[in-house]
């Protein structure tokens, strides 16, 4: 349990400043050890998250892409591409100030409950080196794949419980 209430809302126009100021954030650790000059890394970023904002649209377009918020402001997003068979957790990232709270891992776990209620398996990616990945295992997702950093990771549907005849 997460001392936040957290909501969901889809992404609007008026967001993208604040996703791609989250983007870089996540950023953040792996371009400090870049050597690059501020400027550089800040126009290589906005570089980055507008190719990676074009590619989700285009690969997911009928996606749900969230802004996840707590007491009205925004503080990370939840993607999600939920097809016949599986849901794709396509991104989920929160600011650095309320990582580490629970709240990622009850979006999770709140996204899987619903998944298991439709009967789908539920895959993501995540870089090898991501400590989210122990969520992932803890959660009952599975190493399928590695490609490069980031390792494809998958949950079947839970078993509905037996009935009592």
């Amino acid at each position: 349990m997460t001392k936040y209430a957290v909501t969901l809302r889809a992404l609007e126009t008026g967001d993208m400043g604040f996703i791609e100021h989250l983007y870089a954030t996540s950023r953040a650790f792996e371009m400090s050890h870049s050597g690059w000059p501020a400027d550089e890394i800040q126009r290589f970023l906005s570089q980055q998250f507008n190719f990676q904002h074009a590619y989700y649209q285009q690969h997911y377009p009928a996606a749900d892409f969230c802004v996840i918020e707590a007491g009205g402001q925004p503080i990370g997003r939840l993607y999600l591409n939920w097809g016949s068979a599986r849901l794709n957790i396509i991104d989920i990232a929160l600011l650095p100030e309320f990582q580490g709270q629970g709240i990622g891992t009850d979006l999770i776990h709140q996204q899987l409950y619903r998944a298991d209620q439709l009967g789908l398996a539920v895959e993501l990616f995540v870089e090898n080196y991501n400590p989210a990945q122990r969520l992932y295992t803890r959660a009952g997702f599975e190493i399928t794949d590695q490609s490069g950093v980031y390792l494809r990771m998958r949950r079947e549907a839970a078993k509905p419980a037996a009935r009592i005849a």
